[in-house]
């Protein structure tokens, strides 16, 4: 079992490390500090993981196995922020724990973890207190020694001072400690991390990687063709997966929603831009990344609904409301969450899954550019989002001429989909083409916008069928999903007679 911590700290070192009775500063003078509470020295040994290739430390992940102090087991660190990270803790063991494994199974895909750095460290710590002898932040002088463990041999030896915020803190109380710690002669260390440090102290800096994939620190180059344009999106969505990754395996809020995202940014790029990356290889992880869409919105979809039905009940006047409608709801929306979950985490462990990340990676690494890749990106680009529009112009046209019904709702669909691929051209457009290009992209936004909320009236509609039956059949009250069902049609009828003029404001952004 793992557990998470937030961990806001800052790093510092210099002169007054090495000065001093006790080489700290004295940090008593700091606003709201009542008292400065010795909590002794400890010990630690801590063995740094990676691969060989050190694909955790390119990312600024850090996996180790901690000995000594109060939170002795193995440590996993997720970059938040500057200066932020979560902290997934488990119990100690001789092997990297799945808790943690499965976290950077992104990153590492099917190489081993091996032990990369060891770093010995007397901590000796200070707690700054309140009045009431509540924490403020843990401030520790460290005394590190480090050592390569994977054949470099090297050694190295430094001091820092560490100061982390209480849990739940104010992080503005950070900047008075750091105020009395500059006056001391400090300053923030360079190295955003101890591992990071003691990488580059024994000569070999991490990241250093020749391949395409995500996680290597890339050369800024400035695009200059078609092409360039394209694989910096291409690029960034393919990093955007793998970054992802172990939030959605967390189940950290909207984490599932942006993979999903990200999967269609990336099949949207290749639909739109197939002048550019040669559809027979872009086809076939296209429909890779389709799978993986299905799987990430199992969930996704019904919580959709589900909080769209949630709403509409609340708004219902009392006499409205027939039987166990909102207990009903619940259990509907929960009826499958456990099971869709477990088969998520499954798919992400998956060798399809695998499989999908390293087909991407040879596609940024190696691509399969046309000869339009090639030519002036504002023209290659324009050219290719004008396509679209024209034919977010035809299934619009379709929508509004279709008969009232599962046709027009079909055209709505089908006009929403392309309207939502146009969104994504254009933003990836928006380097090359500036301004014109974002105003597309937000009109292409807005009418995506008006298209899935029909879209989700529909949805919501058949849910409520489901619903009704299911209250039928245990002897319930149907009557509330009938009112629900007739709003529904309502909101569909709204948004159907608002799309000529939404329409025509789309067409006046659509000069690209």
């Amino acid at each position: 079992m793992a557990d998470t911590k937030r961990e806001i700290e800052r790093k510092y070192e210099g002169p007054a490390t090495e000065n001093g009775a006790d080489g700290l500063p004295d940090l008593s003078g700091v606003a709201g500090v009542a008292a400065v509470v010795d909590k002794g020295v400890a010990e630690l040994d801590a063995t740094y993981y990676d691969t060989p290739d050190q694909r955790l430390a390119a990312a600024s992940l850090t996996l180790r196995r901690r000995t000594g102090g109060a939170d002795a087991g193995w440590h996993l660190k997720l970059p938040v922020a500057e200066g932020v990270r979560d902290e997934i803790r488990a119990p100690l063991s001789d092997t990297v724990p799945r808790a943690l494994s499965g976290l950077v199974r992104s990153r590492v895909r099917d190489t081993e973890l091996v032990p990369l750095v060891r770093l010995v460290s007397s901590r000796d710590v200070r707690h700054l207190v309140d009045g009431s002898g509540a924490l403020l932040a843990e401030v520790s002088l460290d005394r590190v020694r480090a050592e390569r463990l994977d054949g470099g041999g090297g050694t190295a030896a430094w001091t820092e001072i560490e100061v982390e915020l209480a849990d739940e803190g104010d992080p503005a109380f950070l900047d008075k400690v750091e105020k009395k710690l500059r006056k001391a002669g400090l300053h923030r260390s360079a190295a955003p991390s101890k591992l990071a440090k003691a990488l580059t102290e024994t000569g070999n800096r991490a990241g250093q990687r020749r391949d395409g994939r995500a996680g290597k620190p890339a050369r800024a180059t400035a695009p200059g063709t078609a092409g360039d344009h394209v694989l910096a999106h291409l690029r960034a969505q393919r990093d955007a997966i793998v970054e992802l990754d172990p939030a959605v395996r967390r189940d950290v809020p909207d984490s599932v929603h942006s993979m999903r995202v990200a999967t269609r940014r990336l099949r949207g790029t290749f639909g739109s831009y197939a002048k550019v990356l040669d559809p027979a290889v872009t086809g076939p992880i296209g429909d890779e990344l389709k799978w993986l869409a299905g799987e990430l919105g199992v969930d996704r979809d019904r919580e959709v609904l589900t909080e769209r039905l949630t709403q509409a009940l609340g708004e219902l006047p009392r006499s409205l409301v027939g039987g166990p409608v909102r207990t009903r709801l619940r259990t509907w929306a929960h009826a499958r969450h456990g099971g869709s979950r477990r088969r998520l985490l499954a798919v992400l462990d998956g060798k399809r899954y695998l499989a999908l990340l390293s087909a991407l990676d040879a596609l940024v690494a190696d691509p399969p550019l046309l000869k339009a890749a090639a030519g002036d990106p504002e023209r290659v680009i324009a050219k290719a989002v004008r396509k679209d529009v024209a034919k977010v112009s035809e299934l619009v046209a379709q929508a509004l001429d279709g008969r009232p019904g599962t046709d027009r709702d079909l055209a709505m669909h089908e006009a929403r989909k392309k309207a939502k691929r146009t969104r994504y051209a254009a933003e990836a457009a928006v380097p090359a083409l500036g301004a014109p290009a974002a105003g597309l992209a937000k009109a292409m936004k807005s009418l995506q916008g008006l298209l899935g909320d029909h879209q989700d009236s529909v949805m919501t509609r058949e849910a409520l069928r489901e619903l009704a039956a299911l209250a039928h059949a245990a002897g319930e009250s149907s009557f509330t999903y009938g009112v629900l069902y007739g709003r529904e049609e309502q909101r569909a009828a709204a948004v159907e007679a608002a799309l000529p003029g939404a329409w025509r404001a789309t067409l006046e952004q659509a000069s690209v």
